[in-house]
């Protein structure tokens, strides 16, 4: 019998992604040696310190050798404080695109004393990912935002039937395995076309959920229930911009940005763990980041990779990581100061760890 193996690219990214991916890692692989999971780390060059040694925050060949892993883990991106050069870019769209990591899913969840506004939030927030009004990923060459005369700037904003079919269905696939209810969020009273044709393929693809229970909800109207009822939903779908706003506002709920895990999945094989948080260059090498986001969102990734692949080892491993990150946000001295703690990053890895470490397996 093989050895369960699975093989994670590590993109450590901008300012504070050196610090939260290194003790991502730490805790997987702590998790993975109680369960038999071998794991196999490839570290890459990505981002300013990339641009900095290699002229480029997107080294060439970084795609090719991502697509023979398994998977691959992105810190947070600091692209805004990239000087004006060339080589100089975004890797997050370029990523997305090239892998066709359509669906970005972001759980939103409470946990004790942390500064919830409530104490019973479990709600999962899937942004399409590719396309919308973000201009650097919704067209294959140029930018969908130009300036045709110094006074006047367009946006253009693209939504295609297969990638609301697309994302669509992986929210159904999500929705039938947690709650079994669907939220169609949009704004088809303007976008009569646009969002009008995001609903119909939500709906199209719904036909083959029976079991899934789909409503919709005006995009204004969901940012208000989403503060005042949050409990009432399970799984939500929208286009990219308004997902990219909502799972910010969802956040704020259970303590912030550091509370925001992500994962980027497709149609393929391949998935990327991202924490939707920025690189937060004010706090870099204090100590002080909290590392919640980057390593559910490795726990996420392990988790679909053994679902999606068949490897119990991998299921195991993001069950214990779990337990670890509980028992870390269960006590102030070992949580950051984002989240009413006395402790630091290091602390956090190390009550995970100890977590990890002294389950008794099969108890």
């Amino acid at each position: 019998m093989s050895t369960p193996h699975i093989t994670l690219g590590v993109l450590n990214g901008d300012d504070i992604g050196h610090e939260i991916v290194p003790a991502a890692v730490e805790v997987a692989q702590a998790a993975a040696e109680r369960t038999g999971l071998v794991i196999d780390w490839r570290h890459m060059p990505l981002g300013r310190k990339a641009l900095d040694e290699l002229g480029t925050t997107m080294p060439v060949g970084t795609l090719d050798t991502l697509s023979t892993f398994d998977g691959f883990i992105l810190g947070p991106i600091g692209h805004r404080e990239y000087p004006k050069v060339e080589g100089a870019i975004n890797p997050h769209p370029i990523l997305r695109k090239h892998f066709d990591l359509f669906a970005n899913v972001r759980p939103t969840r409470s946990y004790p004393d942390i500064g919830c506004i409530y104490d019973d939030i479990d709600l999962v927030i899937v942004r399409e990912n590719n396309e919308g009004f973000q201009p650097d990923r919704n067209v294959v060459a140029g930018s969908g935002e130009f300036r045709p005369t110094h006074d006047t700037t367009i946006s253009v904003r693209v939504i295609t039937r297969e990638g609301s079919r697309k994302v669509a269905e992986a929210a159904l696939e999500l929705a039938r395995a947690r709650r079994k209810k669907l939220t169609v969020v949009h704004k088809n009273t303007v976008f009569k076309l646009g969002c009008g044709m995001f609903v119909e393929e939500c709906y199209r693809a719904a036909e083959a959920y029976p079991d899934v229970e789909v409503e919709e909800a005006i995009v204004d109207t969901f940012a208000m229930h989403l503060i005042r009822h949050p409990q009432q939903y399970d799984v939500v779908v929208t286009t990219n911009m308004f997902g990219d706003i909502l799972t910010d506002e969802a956040a704020g709920l259970v303590g912030g940005l550091g509370m925001a895990p992500g994962l980027c999945i497709g149609r393929g094989s391949i998935a990327m763990a991202q924490a939707t948080h920025g690189s937060a260059p004010d706090i870099a090498g204090t100590g002080l980041a909290n590392p919640y986001a980057m390593v559910e969102s490795t726990r996420m990734l392990i988790e679909w990779l053994g679902r999606r692949h068949d490897v119990p080892q991998a299921q195991a491993t993001a069950k214990l990581m779990a337990k670890g990150v509980q028992s870390a946000l269960a006590a102030p001295e070992t949580r950051t100061p984002d989240i009413r703690g006395t402790g630091r990053l290091a602390d956090m890895v190390a009550a995970m760890r100890g977590t990890i470490e002294g389950i008794t397996l099969g108890a």
